[in-house]
């Protein structure tokens, strides 16, 4: 999931607009320069797929005195454009949650300030794709296609696991993906195909697909709750389509609510279609506590708040020192190889390749 990210993987519903609170401790912030009290809340603002545990949060209080208050601010690509809105002026002091599939919009916009994470050493060099601090890597996590394996069992059919395999006649209206001008994981899925087949070859792909039945909604909700058959969900709205664009971490999520759970996943991941998503917070600009939004970034990355995640938004920890849960060490899967693409890159074709698909895939 956005891990959106999209990430929760929002296979949990999305809590609303929450004030978390613990008692302070000893350590409680200094006074600001103008010889006022500094301010003792700080304020997060996120996508609605963001969580936490109350006791992480009450910890953080704990060591710093800040009380945190998280603002829920739609789905990343929303949150992202009511910061550009209100740049100067933000609703809070730190932003959680733009991924790189939108970061230079939010960086070239200017809504975010440097500042270098204390423990920001802790996490490996491919995640941290700002040089000026600007923004510190939080979570990963990667887009990919999802199968029901009990429908490929049924029909003795070996799942896809590539790309090219999506496109052959064997799994001819069997896949149903997200439009990208609408949805994160879509949007993911299509930079996948044009990392994998070139600037000018991820079109011919998509006509192999449109040729080959694929089925397009306007969200992940609609096509992994409504239209894939191997969710719980999909299963009630009796979905019949058991390939479905979501997240290499939908299987764990699958196993941890399911009544009764499981012993072993009903779906599973096809390895060769990820896409890489990061996800990032970073120091608004105008921020009215700015010393509380630094020591909550740097929080982000602790060990505490990074092995917290995986069971709460359904993403992977960056830290190296960061340990995954039983969920997903023995439900989930590790993609060794996922298409990636510079930011930059991302913000120069998002927009006309979204125009392009929509003309090859929707028309």
């Amino acid at each position: 999931m956005s891990i959106k990210k999209a990430a929760a993987v929002a296979i949990v519903a999305a809590l609303g607009v929450t004030g978390l609170a613990a008692c302070g401790g000893e350590d409680t912030p200094a006074a600001g320069r103008s010889g006022t009290p500094a301010p003792k809340t700080v304020t997060l603002v996120s996508h609605d797929s963001f969580n936490a545990s109350k006791e992480v949060l009450a910890d953080f209080t704990k060591r710093t005195g800040f009380t945190v208050k998280v603002l829920k601010s739609g789905d990343a690509g929303e949150a992202v454009n009511k910061e550009i809105l209100t740049k100067g002026s933000p609703q809070g002091d730190v932003f959680f949650g733009v991924d790189n599939t939108l970061l230079s919009r939010a960086l070239d916009n200017g809504i975010f300030v440097p500042y270098e994470a204390k423990g920001l050493g802790r996490v490996p060099a491919a995640y941290q794709l700002d040089k000026e601090h600007r923004v510190t890597p939080i979570d990963s996590g990667d887009i990919c296609v999802n199968y029901d394996k009990k429908y490929f069992a049924d029909k003795k059919l070996a799942p896809p696991v590539t790309f090219d395999d999506l496109a052959k006649p064997a799994y001819k209206d069997l896949l149903v993906v997200e439009n990208p001008e609408r949805s994160s994981p879509g949007l993911g899925f299509l930079l996948g195909t044009a990392a994998k087949y070139g600037d000018d070859g991820w079109q011919d792909y998509w006509k192999r697909l449109r040729a080959n039945g694929v089925k397009t909604v306007d969200s992940w909700e609609l096509a992994y709750n409504q239209e894939f058959s191997g969710s719980a969900g999909g299963k009630q709205a009796k979905g019949d389509r058991p390939l479905v664009v979501s997240y290499a971490s939908s299987p764990p999520v699958e196993v941890l609510y399911g009544e009764p759970q499981p012993k072993v996943a009903p779906t599973g991941v096809s390895t060769g279609t990820c896409f890489r998503q990061t996800e990032f917070a970073g120091l608004l600009n105008g921020a009215k506590n700015p010393e509380g939004g630094k020591a909550l970034i740097d929080f982000l990355i602790s060990k505490e708040f990074q092995e917290d995640m995986p069971l709460q938004m359904f993403v992977n920890p960056v830290a190296k020192d960061a340990a995954l849960p039983e969920l997903f060490t023995k439900h989930g899967v590790v993609i060794e190889k996922p298409e990636t693409m510079a930011p930059e890159k991302i913000a120069e074709k998002r927009d006309p390749w979204i125009q392009q698909w929509s003309s090859l895939v929707l028309k």
